[in-house]
């Protein structure tokens, strides 16, 4: 699909956003993750039909769109509300009103569900890619979501690899350490990084638009005698997902209109796992951070059991889903398994 770019005023900020086919086509809303932006989509374009009217915005402070901070006490609120402020512009959906298939990768996928929570009648459909869980990301002990501690150590802002932080600050395109950005996307954002190919430099792009700091990415955080030492702030990205902030579970499953979900996500997913190597838990056990506490006291998130367990109650409230495991691919399966997520897509339309 032939792609152009719209800048549109919404909320105070200039959101910059991809958009492909006709304005009257059947609407498609992608929402990228963290860490990325709008173009992190583009591999998926090729393998989608003319007559749909594909979005994609860049989030605030990723991509092209303005770096306006985050609260993250709203969890992913700011967000879901400048998403939600693209609904009705005519510059980028051409029917009013209109109801487009939402599709959510990682952090997109939390964006996604606050978006269905907060305006359930403009969703026609639900895709969550590797989503972040419902309970958020780390911090939580069992399927209900249970905090691991009262002050949610380990997650948040002071989670985050600070040399991954100064090269993503720095523009880093190298490739000579474990956290440049380039080996961080290749070793975590894809099962093989052979399925980057021609891409790569472009998906790359996007990893480095990432506005970096104390109300972006990662945020800030605070010293606790918690292990592992640190909690989470009420600024940035990276508490924005904190189970202190964000814990929608219990929203979706009482959404009043309840469309479809597709859930996709690979077997070899190292992000959102039941054993994530982003993940206190899943690290202290390995011993790859001193002083872990042990399984009792902090084990790690089970993250897709939690998936699992809160769609599950979405359907026995009246909705429905499917779950679809691709074999060998990790947390990007419209990058890795384009053809089979377009398929999943198209599925979805009404």
């Amino acid at each position: 699909m032939e792609t152009e770019t719209v800048r549109v005023e919404a909320r105070g900020i200039a959101q910059h956003v991809h958009v492909a086919g006709p304005a009257d086509g059947t609407p498609v809303l992608l929402i990228h993750g963290n860490c990325s932006s709008g173009a992190f989509w583009y591999p998926l374009l090729r393998h989608l039909p003319d007559p749909l009217r594909i979005v994609a915005p860049d989030l605030r402070g990723y991509g092209a769109t303005d770096t306006a901070p985050v609260d993250a006490t709203r969890g992913l609120r700011d967000f879901a509300d400048d998403v939600a402020a693209l609904l009705d512009h005519p510059a980028l959906f051409g029917t009013p009103g209109a109801r487009p298939v939402v599709a959510g990768h990682s952090m997109g996928g939390g964006v996604a569900m606050q978006l269905l929570v907060d305006h359930p009648d403009r969703v026609a459909g639900l895709l969550l890619e590797s989503p972040v869980s419902p309970y958020g990301f780390g911090g939580t002990r069992d399927l209900a979501g249970t905090p691991t501690t009262a002050d949610f150590a380990g997650t948040g802002g002071g989670s985050a690899n600070p040399d991954f932080v100064k090269r993503l600050a720095a523009g880093d395109r190298g490739a000579d350490g474990p956290a440049s950005p380039r080996n961080v996307m290749r070793a975590t954002y894809v099962a093989d990084p052979a399925a980057l190919g021609a891409d790569e430099e472009a998906l790359l792009d996007t990893v480095l638009s990432t506005a970096t700091g104390d109300d972006n990415y990662p945020g800030t955080a605070s010293v606790v005698d918690t292990w592992p030492g640190v909690a989470p702030g009420d600024r940035g990205v990276l508490n924005t997902m904190s189970p202190r902030h964000f814990r929608i579970a219990d929203e979706l499953v009482a959404v009043a209109v309840k469309p479809p979900v597709t859930w996709i996500r690979g077997d070899r997913d190292v992000i959102v796992s039941d054993t994530s190597m982003l993940e206190f838990g899943q690290l202290g056990a390995l011993g790859l951070v001193p002083g872990w506490p042990g399984a009792d006291a902090y084990p790690p998130q089970p993250m897709v059991g939690q998936t699992r367990a809160v769609l599950d109650r979405y359907a026995a409230a009246g909705g429905r889903y499917r779950e679809v495991v691709y074999e060998g691919c990790g947390h990007s399966p419209h990058v890795e398994r384009p053809a089979d997520f377009a398929a999943a897509l198209l599925e979805l339309l009404p």
